[in-house]
């Protein structure tokens, strides 16, 4: 089978992997190509799912400018599955169509559709693919001018209501109204799903175009290994040296952040060194400390978070500013012989560094080598509805009743019913593709030996395929993710040193953990700005478990978590926290595992245990059910089989049924929402040192705030927050002003950028100018060196033009005396 579609041909195909390879089992075939239209996106997927069919899966892509199909490539092997991702690369990258007659290839086979045009002759991999409906116009021809066709049979879909699910994406690709779809932008009646013996049956009269199609496919053979590291294999250039050199600053990381006695310390350094080692992350751990070490040479400020905070050798290096001994975490949550699924470091940069670290990564590390991960936008829910009214014509007051009142009976007619059962057909279908919240991979071969790159706006090459099968074929992803609470702590050192002349360090944040003020602070929960814990639901929950501690926040910053608190769990860990003799356990093998947590599970690490122990699920079982509870594994079939492991163990070992059905539900509550523990205490580090700064220099960390726009609540409330914390609050004011908000002393000026309608070039204009030329003496002297005019809400306002609502003339008077006003006092 020779051009299968699956529906990562967007809006073209109808069928999944799955349905694909089960359809080719069913239907008698033992080699197929996947030829997805222009990406690659599902290759290695339908590789390995084939490799587990027995089916000799292929890898290829059908070309094509628009709806004008050029050429089909099938890859040989490896090399020539990367040269067709190269072409597609190179036209990606380059913006330009496709070549109309394919390029030279070395390990590829070409197939051109019948009827194509050449104007020279074909070469030695050269083909051209015959339907079945065109099968007599070869008639006449004599066997040596047959040796060079072969069977093309597209597959598009298999039924009536995919091949109308089909016509309907195209329409909605093109934009268009179903009824204008014309026949070259969709498949024909005959890219169905036959079965080989129909196929062949088809095509018996032209033994030799079946003997050049299966020798044609004898000659390809993909054997892609799985189970390989793909990362960049070593930092310095060789294993032994990456060992060295991790090893040089692991030990220099043990002495910044231990007692030079410390042998628990070291110990464990020791260990982790050599499991890493053994698993061949020295280079992982390296790549990111680099990465690191350019953050701090550049001041910036970030936080290392998620499981990776379970390594000693991480805090070491500086990578995160968790101490995993003093919360009992183990690096095995992280890395350990047995996991199956690679781990990943996840580093948080403020939204204003993070542009500059990509800029680093890309080009510290080889062209080719390092690109984005990509992901796959899906139709959901209100998308489809709105997708289908509107190539079916209806008007935007019928599709949003459709979708904010499906059950009104304006809603009951023959368009919308129809529209309502293709739902379940394309709920979770590709849609296109887009880029990875975080990720980056850095990769040891080019990385179009695994897919061709995309280069969408931000610029920066993508992969076609998504985290889930990065991991399958082994990829570590480098988690570059950014936020604003970051941005809150760099800049509010900043501030400080321009308004107070003084040097603030947050590194080290554990001795913030015993600083009384910061206490009382945290206790009585004056924590708006301050990362993660400013929200209402968190300072209520701050307030109700009298926080004022690291340990507590750690647990605080999981239990408040929608999950936990839905199941009841929050309630039952406050009134256990403030007199734990009213912890009742469900079992004794609950007090064994979570006597540190009164008997909750606040923890993923919790429900790994609880399901082990407890429940008798084998590690590996515990671990997807973890990984589906932070949401990287959504497997419904999977978690069934767990629901029926987990209390087949419970009955058989004499468990009572009320009490394993309440802690499975308890476990079950957790999923999608719970947080493990390095990750808690990351984000428990981070709010500490926001609560620093806002304990001793409430002024400068608000203004940080309102020059990070914000966090959990609007504008007014942060301004608000700075008049309570003493400040002097000043309108925006062109002597004085700049286009964010800034402090001198205790006087708070708000930016350029509050004004509503002001330009964004004229707010930085009217900075420079003053800085160049001195203060603006006057309105005249402003609109003479700015340019700016004044304007009312009706007009059209032009470049430069201030806003002043009603009358034009007025405004401008108003105008002036506003600023003659200001600018006698020598504030404005």
């Amino acid at each position: 089978m020779l051009n299968l579609h699956s529906y990562y041909s967007l809006r073209y195909g109808t069928l999944s992997i799955d349905q694909l390879v089960t359809g080719l089992t069913a239907r008698g075939y033992d080699t197929a190509v996947l030829t997805d239209i222009n990406n690659s996106t599902g290759s290695l997927i339908f590789i390995k799912a084939c490799q587990e069919a027995g089916i000799n899966g292929l890898a290829g892509v059908e070309f094509r400018n628009g709806d004008e199909l050029l050429f089909i490539g099938i890859a040989r092997n490896e090399a020539g599955f990367r040269e067709l991702n190269e072409l597609l690369t190179e036209s990606n990258k380059s913006a330009k169509p496709l070549p109309v007659l394919a390029p030279e290839f070395n390990h590829v086979s070409v197939i051109y559709p019948y009827g194509k045009v050449l104007h020279r002759p074909l070469r030695d991999y050269e083909y051209i693919g015959i339907r079945h409906m065109h099968v007599n116009k070869i008639r006449m021809l004599t066997d040596s001018q047959r040796e060079k066709y072969v069977i093309w049979q597209p597959v598009t879909f298999t039924t009536a209501a995919e091949q109308k699910l089909h016509t309907q994406l195209r329409a909605i690709d093109h934009n268009i109204l179903i009824s204008q779809l014309k026949a070259e932008h969709a498949a024909d009646n005959f890219e169905v799903f036959p079965s080989k013996t129909q196929l062949l049956e088809k095509f018996k009269d032209f033994p030799l175009v079946i003997n050049n199609t299966e020798t044609l496919l004898s000659n390809c053979r993909f054997n892609f290994k799985f189970d390989e590291h793909r990362n960049k294999m070593t930092f310095t250039g060789n294993r032994y040296d990456d060992k060295q050199l991790l090893s040089k600053y692991a030990m220099d990381g043990l002495q910044r952040r231990y007692r030079a006695s410390d042998k628990l310390a070291k110990e464990r350094v020791l260990k982790e060194l050599d499991i890493i080692d053994n698993l061949n992350f020295s280079s992982y751990f390296l790549i990111t400390d680099d990465i690191c070490r350019y953050a701090r040479s550049k001041d910036f400020h970030y936080v290392g978070r998620g499981s990776g905070a379970n390594s000693i050798v991480a805090y070491c290096l500086g990578i995160t500013d968790v101490c995993p001994i003093e919360l009992d975490l183990y690096f095995e949550r992280f890395l350990n012989p047995k996991r199956k699924s690679p781990p990943d470091f996840d580093v948080d940069f403020s939204w204003q560094d993070r542009d500059e670290i990509y800029d680093y990564i890309f080009h510290r590390y080889q062209s080719g080598h390092t690109a984005l991960m990509g992901a796959m936008s899906t139709f959901r829910s209100r998308s489809i509805i709105r997708e289908l009214g509107k190539i079916y014509g209806l008007p935007k007051s019928d599709i949003d009743r459709l979708v904010h009142d499906p059950g009104n009976m304006l809603n009951k007619n023959e368009i919308t019913n129809m529209i309502l059962s293709v739902y379940d057909q394309m709920a979770d279908f590709p849609n296109q593709r887009t880029i990875h919240a975080s990720g980056v991979i850095i990769s040891e071969q080019p990385l179009t030996c695994y897919s061709a790159l995309d280069y969408p706006p931000k610029g920066l090459p993508t992969v076609q395929y998504d985290m889930h099968l990065a991991e399958d074929i082994g990829f570590e992803k480098f988690d570059i993710l950014s936020q604003r609470g970051i941005g809150h702590i760099k800049d509010c050192k900043d501030i400080v040193r321009q308004n107070q002349g003084k040097v603030v360090d947050t590194s080290n944040p554990r001795r913030f953990f015993k600083d009384p003020k910061i206490a009382d602070q945290l206790r009585s929960a004056n924590t708006i700005g301050c990362f993660y814990i400013e929200s209402p639901a968190m300072r209520q929950l701050i307030s109700k478990l009298k926080c004022d501690d690291y340990l507590t926040l750690v647990a605080a910053s999981s239990i408040i978590r929608p999950g936990v608190a839905s199941s009841g769990m929050m309630k039952a860990y406050i009134e256990r926290h403030h007199d734990p003799s009213k912890v009742q356990y469900l079992h004794p093998v609950m007090e064994q595992q979570l006597k540190e947590t009164y008997g909750v599970m606040v923890y993923q690490e919790d429900v790994m245990k609880v399901g082990h122990h407890f429940g008798g699920l084998d590690l590996a079982d515990a671990d997807v059910l973890r990984r589906m509870m932070s949401g990287k594994s959504r497997s419904k079939k999977h978690m069934e089989e767990i629901h029926d492991k987990f209390f087949e163990h419970c009955k058989s070992i004499g468990h009572p049924d009320d009490i394993a059905k309440e802690v499975w539900r308890q476990m079950e509550s957790f999923a999608g929402y719970s947080f493990n523990k390095a990750h808690s205490a990351s984000f428990a580090v981070e709010s500490y040192q926001s609560l620093f700064l806002k304990t001793y220099y409430p002024l400068e960390f608000m203004v940080s705030v309102l020059n990070n726009y914000g966090g959990f609540y609007q504008r007014k409330v942060y301004v608000n927050e700075a008049k309570k914390a003493g400040g002097n609050l000043c309108l925006p004011c062109i002597n004085k002003s700049i286009f964010n908000t800034c402090i001198y002393g205790t006087d708070i000026y708000l930016g350029f950028d509050c004004l509503l309608n002001l330009e964004g070039k004229l707010a930085v204009l009217i900075q420079q100018e003053r800085l160049r030329n001195g203060d603006y003496s006057g309105l005249e002297n402003f609109v003479l060196r700015t340019g700016a005019r004044f304007g009312n809400a009706d007009c059209a306002s032009p470049v430069g033009c201030i806003p002043f609502y009603g009358n034009r003339q007025k405004g401008i008077a108003l105008g002036s005396a506003y600023i003659d006003e200001r600018c006698k006092t020598r504030q404005g």
